[in-house]
């Protein structure tokens, strides 16, 4: 059996999720106290359900307990998230991933338990600052306030040297896990080579990954 998902909150955000793993074929359940937007995103998730997520009743009777990942995206609503952010962790809930509406909502979700609070606002404000600020840089990814995931494109420069050769852990500290390479993408291995234009996708402190972006390729 696959993982089962859940994403509470059918805003924007919440909606837009559900969208995307209906496209990418993931089964989803989605939870909203509006109808309008419930009838609306039936068509796109696994099951659409009207239920209050504050409700221990109706997550029990939802099988909330017995999902690997739930989404709580309603985080304009403050108290609502950190009240069902709980009810999630009494449930048993292995990972609970919350929007934050501010700094101060994100602390709270944190100190309760949360196991990922996202900020999309600032999360795409900070994609787009590393893009638009590097010629090498596709994309950007923050797993952390110190760890993120990023996609660089080989120049000239390491051409033809394998990822032995480039040693980017030893030098800037960051790992190269995959190449992108037209419609492939490939695990990496030491004795890859690299060719210009390869899409590097590498992991590491947010500072080793500017550091390799300035000066390595």
């Amino acid at each position: 059996m696959g993982k089962q998902f859940a994403v509470l909150g059918l805003g924007r955000f919440g909606g837009t999720l559900v969208k995307e793993f209906a496209e990418i074929g993931i089964e989803v359940l989605a939870v909203d106290t509006d109808v309008a937007k419930v009838q609306h995103y039936a068509k796109y998730a696994t099951h659409a359900v009207l239920a209050n997520p504050m409700d221990e009743g109706s997550m029990r009777g939802l099988g909330l307990s017995n999902m690997d990942h739930v989404f709580i995206s309603f985080g304009d609503d403050i108290q609502a998230s950190v009240l069902t952010a709980l009810l999630l962790k009494e449930l048993g809930v292995p990972q609970v991933w919350a929007k934050a509406h501010d700094d101060h909502h994100a602390k709270v979700l944190e100190k309760i338990g949360v196991d990922r609070v996202i900020h999309p606002e600032k999360d795409m404000a900070k994609r787009i600052a590393h893009h638009i600020t590097s010629k090498k840089m596709v994309d950007f990814i923050e797993l952390s306030k110190e760890l993120s995931i990023a996609e660089v494109v080989a120049s000239e420069k390491i051409a033809n040297k394998t990822l032995k050769e480039l040693n980017t852990r030893g030098r800037y500290g960051c790992i190269i896990v995959a190449i992108h390479r037209g419609e492939e993408t490939l695990v990496a291995m030491p004795d890859d080579r690299i060719l210009e234009g390869d899409i590097l996708i590498l992991i590491g402190r947010n500072e080793d990954i500017d550091r390799f972006d300035r000066r390595g390729v």
